[in-house]
């Protein structure tokens, strides 16, 4: 299988290195990390990043209101995940399946672009979604972008032993090389998507931590901004804790079998195409 690392999505909130670490100017540099994987017969989309939808401001329900704002989000028709595969020579129809970290509105606003593809979520996850409760979570989760999918497949949070944590294989219509992994905190039905390439496994992690030194075994860090997104974001906080030290021990015990990466951190992104970050 090969794997592609797409950006679709930026956000740039005033704060710099205050959001993402390394910024030296007034605005950050926040990627939305998603990952097109070519099997031999189709594709498959990890997180879609923002739709076309989204960009053309189709429909004022589709975005939440406070986010965008706070986050500077820079919608870009060439970012989508839709115009990407194009450029690749692709189309909408050859994506036949999308998996999803969750359904916050920056990683499922793409969905409506490939109205042939199966959708995979944890049950949890979209029972969270379909009954959102509170402010953040009905800016978080938007219906509109989800509502007319009609190929839905949900899973469980149980499974075979990855690496010590559970997972959910057997994704149906999947190779077994694509993985569930539940990692709940974040959102309730939260999930980590593992995909064997070659002989390393890679670890989309989704939202479970949003910066690399979160992981680091010796001085853990994670710049003021983000910390203060994930606590008001977590649905879970002690959940979502014990997952970055889980995440933090799989890192130390297995680095060179698996590699992690989550999926706003702009310089994981920049590594793993083979850039330079832009900073």
């Amino acid at each position: 299988m090969r794997i592609h690392h797409l950006n679709c999505g930026s956000h740039c909130p005033v704060g710099g290195r205050l959001f993402d670490g390394t910024s030296n100017g007034l605005f950050a540099h926040i990627c939305t990390h998603c990952l097109l994987v070519e099997t031999a017969d189709f594709l498959v989309l990890v997180d879609t990043g923002y739709g076309l939808k989204d960009v053309m401001r189709t429909s004022a329900r589709r975005l939440p209101l406070t986010w965008p704002l706070i986050l500077n989000t820079r919608l870009r028709e060439g970012d989508t995940a839709i115009r990407q595969i194009e450029a690749l020579g692709f189309s909408a129809r050859d994506v036949r399946h999308i998996v999803l970290t969750h359904l916050d509105f920056d990683h499922a606003g793409g969905i409506a672009d490939f109205p042939q593809a199966r959708v995979h979520v944890m049950t949890g996850e979209r029972k969270a979604a379909e009954n959102a409760k509170g402010f953040v979570a009905r800016q978080r989760y938007r219906p509109s972008m989800w509502k007319d999918v009609t190929d839905w497949r949900m899973y469980e949070a149980e499974g075979e032993a990855w690496f010590g944590f559970r997972s959910v294989r057997d994704l149906d219509g999947l190779p077994p090389e694509i993985l569930m992994i539940p990692l709940p905190g974040h959102t309730t039905g939260h999930a980590g998507v593992a995909i064997r390439s070659g002989d390393r496994w890679l670890l989309n992690a989704g939202d479970s931590f949003m910066h690399d030194r979160q992981l680091d075994g010796v001085h853990p860090y994670c710049p003021t901004g983000i910390e203060i997104y994930q606590a008001i974001m977590s649905t879970d906080r002690y959940a979502r804790l014990d997952n970055i030290e889980r995440l933090r021990d799989l890192k130390r015990d297995h680095g060179s079998e698996v590699r992690i990466f989550a999926s706003h951190d702009s310089i994981q992104l920049a590594a793993m195409r083979g850039e330079a970050p832009s900073r």
